[in-house]
Parts: C-alpha cells; sequence; structure tokens
C-alpha cells in the first residue's frame, strides 16, 4: 500500500476531482453525439387528439398554410440574429396534426403549401401528351380534376411573448453555494375554419402554449492556503424545443377547432354522447375562471347552410372519334321555285257590244 505525504493529499485529490470532471464531459459529449435519430415522440397533447371520437363522416378540408406572423427574431446578448424565434414550419405540422386528429378518421386534408408545384407538374403531363400522342384536350383518364374542399382551414403563429416569467434562488457560505434560474415564454396560435364557398368564417380559436426554460448552477471557490485557490463549477440547463412548443399549440388548436365546429353544428360525432360529453369538458376549459354554463350550447350557428358538402368535378364526356372523324353532312338547299305570273284580267266589253 502506498501511502502519500500529507501535503500531496489535496492535490491529488483536487487532480482526480478533475479528472473525473474530464471523463464526464467526454461521456457526455460521445453521448450527444452518437444519439440515433428516432421518430417524434407522440405527446399527451397529440394522444388526446388521436384518441379523439370517430366524426358522423369525413370532411375534406384544404391547407395553404400556417405562417409566422410574430416578427420575432431569437434572443442574443452579445450579436445580432437574424434567426427566427419560432418555426417557419406552421404548415406541415398544421397537415399533420389534420391528420392525426382521430387518427385520419376526420378530415381528408388538401395539401396547397405547394400548388405552384402541383399544377406545373400536370402541365407537364398535358404538354407531354400533346407532343407525344397527338392531344389537343386533356384526357380525364390520364389527368383527373383535382379534388376541392369546402372548407379551408387557416390560421398563423400570431405571437411569442419572451420573458413573460422570469425567477431564480441562489444561497453561498464559506465560497461554497448554487443558484436556479427560470424564465418562461408564451406562443400563440390561431385557426379557423373558411367556407370556400360563400367566405364565412365557421369557427375560429386561439391557443397558448407556454415555453419553460431553466438553468442550475453550482460552485466552489475558496482558498486552501494563502496562496492556492480552488474554484470549481458545475451547472445544467433544460430549454424546452420551440419548435415541440409550436407542434403542441398547433394540435391543441385543432382539438380546439373540432369541438368548436361540432359545438356550432358544421361537422359532428358519430357519437353524439361521447361528443356532448367531450363538449362539456372543452366548456369548461374554455370558460374556466367565470360563471358560464358549461353544459349547454351558447355559439350561433354560421349562416352558411351544409358547409362541408363538396361537388366533384366530373369530366365531360368526349366525342367518339369514329363518328367525329367523318366530314359533316352538308344539307342541300334547293334554290326557290320560279312562281308564274298571274293570268291578265279579260278585256271589258264595249257598250255597243252590250247593248246587241
Amino acid at each position: 500500500m502506498i501511502t502519500l505525504p500529507a501535503r500531496f493529499l489535496r492535490p491529488a485529490a483536487l487532480l482526480l476531482g478533475a479528472l473525473a470532471l474530464a471523463g464526464c464531459d467526454e461521456l457526455v459529449s460521445k453521448s450527444l453525439v452518437e444519439h440515433p435519430a428516432t421518430v417524434t415522440r407522440i405527446t399527451e397533447q397529440n394522444l388526446q387528439l388521436r384518441l379523439m371520437p370517430a366524426p358522423a363522416r369525413r370532411i375534406t378540408v384544404s391547407v395553404y398554410d400556417l405562417p409566422d406572423l410574430t416578427g420575432q427574431f431569437r434572443e442574443r446578448d452579445t450579436v445580432q440574429s437574424l434567426s427566427r424565434a419560432v418555426s417557419q414550419g406552421g404548415g406541415p405540422m398544421l397537415i399533420k396534426a389534420l391528420q392525426d386528429a382521430g387518427e385520419r378518421r376526420w378530415f381528408s386534408v388538401l395539401d396547397r403549401t405547394a400548388l405552384d408545384n402541383l399544377l406545373r407538374e400536370r402541365q407537364i403531363v398535358t404538354e407531354m401528351r400533346r407532343l407525344y400522342r397527338g392531344e389537343q384536350e386533356p384526357d380525364p383518364t390520364a389527368i383527373p380534376p383535382l379534388h376541392h374542399a369546402g372548407i379551408i382551414i387557416q390560421g398563423a403563429i400570431v405571437g411569442y411573448d419572451s420573458n413573460t416569467q422570469t425567477g431564480g434562488f441562489g444561497a453561498r457560505y464559506l465560497g461554497v453555494g448554487g443558484d436556479q434560474q427560470w424564465k418562461l415564454d408564451i406562443v400563440t396560435v390561431a385557426l379557423r375554419a373558411v367556407s370556400s364557398d360563400t367566405g364565412e368564417v365557421l369557427a375560429s380559436v386561439m391557443v397558448d402554449k407556454p415555453v419553460a426554460s431553466t438553468a442550475l448552477r453550482g460552485g466552489i471557490f475558496s482558498y486552501i492556503e494563502m496562496d492556492k485557490l480552488l474554484e470549481v463549477e458545475t451547472g445544467v440547463a433544460a430549454n424546452e424545443p420551440k419548435q415541440l412548443a409550436v407542434q403542441m399549440a398547433v394540435e391543441k388548436a385543432v382539438f380546439g377547432l373540432i369541438l368548436e365546429g361540432a359545438d356550432v353544428g358544421i361537422w359532428d360525432f358519430a357519437d353524439r354522447k361521447a361528443g356532448q360529453d367531450l363538449l362539456k369538458l372543452y366548456r369548461a376549459e374554455k370558460y374556466r375562471g367565470t360563471t358560464v354554463r358549461t353544459d349547454v350550447s351558447l355559439a350561433m350557428p354560421p349562416d352558411t347552410r351544409n358547409p362541408a358538402r363538396v361537388v366533384p368535378t366530373r369530366p365531360a364526356a368526349r366525342p367518339d372519334p369514329r363518328t367525329s372523324a367523318l366530314p359533316p353532312v352538308q344539307e342541300r338547299v334547293l334554290p326557290p321555285a320560279a312562281t308564274a305570273a298571274p293570268p291578265a284580267p279579260p278585256p271589258a266589253a264595249s257598250a255597243d257590244e252590250t247593248i246587241g
């Protein structure tokens, strides 16, 4: 057994502590680098949307975009940043949330976020068939009509408020101590259903989602001897991903929009009792802190009747090429017959001839 002199014990302990910290840092760095890609986990918010009771019938809706209207940039302490504070992918998030509603039972979603690409591709097909097949009109069997929706789902990320709440706590005694700090941001998403027939806003909802961040730090700052100083710092911080916060806000907005639409009669649940029970819970959440009754609906139905109705476009009947190839029959028009002159009246008899 090796025994170190007393004057070497404290430096040796400090050296071992530094090596241990270096080993932990290497382990953490290695684990961060080697994390494999995984499918985005199903949050409690997403699970609630997926388990929503089925509708009476599936509704066709179209989505154009869910833009960021906040105008907020990411906060930086030292330099200016042009990176946005929230995600710019609201459209794909909204499409995914609409498909997740009732596990694809609620909505048939028409993607209009890249409509120019879709129309351009159809133009390519039309032009190729014109050049190589001689088709002057598009064949409906090759390019069927696009589906259209009676309801458009629109909205935006309308707010991002930073440092709505901040706080912390710390203590230090004889150079040893620690502190904790936290802050709270809020992202706001607005969503509405608009009738494509009349342009009327059928239902709308607005959702707030808090975004939490916290940091915990600790350290030692102490003189071991007259000219020897010990300083150790450690800490950990946790920030809720802003992309995940926006995604959860969009999912909650879709959940609320479905219930708002069912409340005013735009669509209905297949199981009326399950739908009414869910509506009561939603009204209790919406009117929390007030004395408004939540067992009955207070909303006025929209003026647009049956807004989810969709009349499919059917191609017109194409002419038969066998009959269309024949030359048209020309009707022979006869000239009008010559009319004979009316006979001349007989000459009038003279007076002598009448007397004789």
